[in-house]
């Protein structure tokens, strides 16, 4: 299953990067993609006066690439034989050049190594959660530490229906994406994979408050009819990946459903910790104005 046809693989400088090369040549011997590695770094400022009696502000700017072209190819040695890796050095910010490298060149995903020092390792940095929010197409971060393969992969979706048309089909795309990458990694991983959906029923507090003269019988009826048409909706998702898979690949993954009562925020890590989930993949939109984005509300917090 070729999911990806393009993959860029952003490296630093940090001991992260060597496990995230090797997670990205794994994936482009698998999907037979084309491999670029690039090193984003700052560029010297202009208005630095430089002594005549020194080097030229090109000339240090020249070595200071040249010194990490020769990094990349010392890095991409061991893997240089088996598979052909391009590599690139892009100056400036680094989570603008990375987002305008894969316009330019149309990237299918991004794989990177969370930034950040040893203080913060659970912290996404700025570059991360700028990339998350606005980078066109797939981002996958690999923390410190994560294995080499992988035995459960979580993808969590999003089948509520209470939005308007154009909403809603913003979140089945998205729900389409996140079913086909973790399906197709699930394949080429030989790995178990769990959907998950976490549900509110709206106002359940308040009616079980005291406040309100409702009844614990029609309170509960309430909610147990928001839980019924939430497990509709993921059975749906569920049938929806059978057919897409095939008969013989969704009888091989047998993929395993959570319907989870609560706040995703909580929930969803909750179920990770749970099954060991390796990898979780989640879908984010960016929104303007007041609603701000959904990775601010929900998989920014997850």
């Amino acid at each position: 299953m070729q999911r990806f046809k393009k993959i860029v693989c952003v490296v630093t400088s940090n001991s992260s990067s060597k496990a995230t090369l090797e997670r990205a040549v794994a994936l482009a011997n698998n999907n037979q993609a084309q491999l670029t590695v690039v090193k984003v770094i700052e560029k010297i400022p202009s208005n630095i006066k430089i002594p005549d009696s020194i080097l030229s502000f090109e000339k240090i700017q020249a070595s200071i690439i040249a010194e990490h072209r020769r990094e990349l190819t010392e890095l991409i040695a061991p893997w240089r034989n088996n598979t052909e890796i391009q590599t690139k050095v892009l100056i400036g910010t680094p989570f603008l050049e990375i987002i305008h490298e894969v316009l330019r060149n149309d990237y299918d995903l991004v794989i990177k190594a969370v930034e950040g020092d040893g203080r913060f390792k659970s912290v996404i940095g700025s570059n991360d959660m700028h990339l998350l929010r606005k980078c066109p197409c797939l981002v996958w971060l690999v923390k410190p530490g994560s294995p080499t393969s992988y035995r459960r992969i979580l993808a969590a979706v999003d089948v509520d229906d209470y939005a308007d048309p154009e909403e809603l089909n913003v979140r089945r795309l998205l729900t389409d994406k996140v079913i086909d990458m973790a399906s197709s990694l699930a394949l080429s991983e030989f790995a178990e994979l769990h959907i998950a959906h976490a549900w509110e029923a709206i106002g359940e507090t308040e009616l079980r408050s005291g406040f309100i003269k409702i009844s614990e019988e029609d309170t509960a009826a309430y909610i147990d009819k928001v839980k019924q048409q939430h497990s509709v909706s993921l059975n749906k998702i569920m049938d929806e990946i059978n057919t897409k898979l095939g008969r013989s690949s969704f009888e091989y993954l047998n993929p395993q459903s959570h319907l989870l009562k609560g706040e995703p925020h909580k929930e969803i890590p909750a179920l990770a910790d749970k099954i060991g989930a390796d990898i979780v993949v989640m879908g984010t939109v960016a929104r303007t104005g007041i609603s701000g984005f959904f990775m601010g509300n929900t998989a920014e917090t997850i």
